[in-house]
Order: structure tokens, then C-alpha cells, then sequence
């Protein structure tokens, strides 16, 4: 990728993660209370979790420890994901809000799955030099 089209492709990244963790805030207040301290305290924190360790791998100078936070992130969606699933099989989710954080879910794992192996691919090639 361009700088250009990768400093966007970044931009957009964020601003999806941004708008998944708003959107599972949003939905886990409406969970039962007995869930305050389960569901809803783990699928917030790993949802923050994948945003925050994106912008600090993002951060980073070194190209090793952007991978180590990216994979972190890419963990932590996979637990958030999870989440997701978990809370439609409970019935604490509409279907229609349901459909609607995995359309977005989806956008972001593939999203990360890219800006990953982009920079596994660049890390392997510095390597064969």
C-alpha cells in the first residue's frame, strides 16, 4: 500500500473499532444486571482492548512491537467476536442488533487480518535481506 492509501486505510480501521466499541457498549446496557460483572464487563473490555492496542502498536517505532500489539488487537477481537455470538445465543441481543455488530465485526477482523499480514510480509522480507 501507498503511504497515502495506507495512513487512510488506518483512518478507517480506527474509526470502525471505534464505532464496534460504542456499538457494544450500547447493546450491553440493555443486558440483565445479573450480567454487569460477566458478560458485559468481558465483551467491553476486550472490545477497548482491540482499539487500544491498535493505536498503541500503531504508535510504536518498531516494527516487531506494532506486530506484537497488532496480534493482541486481532486476540482480542477474536474474544469480542466470540462475545458477540455468545450474547444472540442468550437472547441478549436482537437479531437485527446482532446482524449488525457481525456485518461490522467482520469488516474490522478482515480489516486487521490485512493491516497483520502486511506487516508480517514486510517483516519476512527485511528479514531475507
Amino acid at each position: 500500500m501507498k503511504t497515502n492509501e495506507n495512513n487512510s486505510f488506518k483512518v478507517k480501521l480506527k474509526a470502525k473499532m471505534d464505532e464496534y466499541a460504542h456499538f457494544v457498549y450500547k447493546m450491553t446496557r440493555q443486558f440483565p444486571k445479573e450480567e454487569l460483572y460477566g458478560s458485559v464487563s468481558q465483551w467491553r473490555r476486550a472490545t477497548l482492548s482491540i482499539v487500544l492496542n491498535y493505536i498503541e502498536g500503531y504508535a510504536r517505532k518498531k516494527s516487531f512491537v506494532q506486530l506484537n500489539f497488532f496480534e493482541i488487537s486481532y486476540g482480542s477481537f477474536k474474544e469480542s467476536r466470540y462475545l458477540l455470538d455468545f450474547s444472540r445465543n442468550e437472547d441478549f441481543l436482537s437479531e437485527a442488533d446482532y446482524i449488525s455488530g457481525r456485518i461490522l465485526a467482520e469488516e474490522i477482523g478482515a480489516m486487521l487480518w490485512t493491516e497483520l499480514s502486511a506487516l508480517e510480509r514486510s517483516l519476512n522480507q527485511k528479514d531475507l535481506l
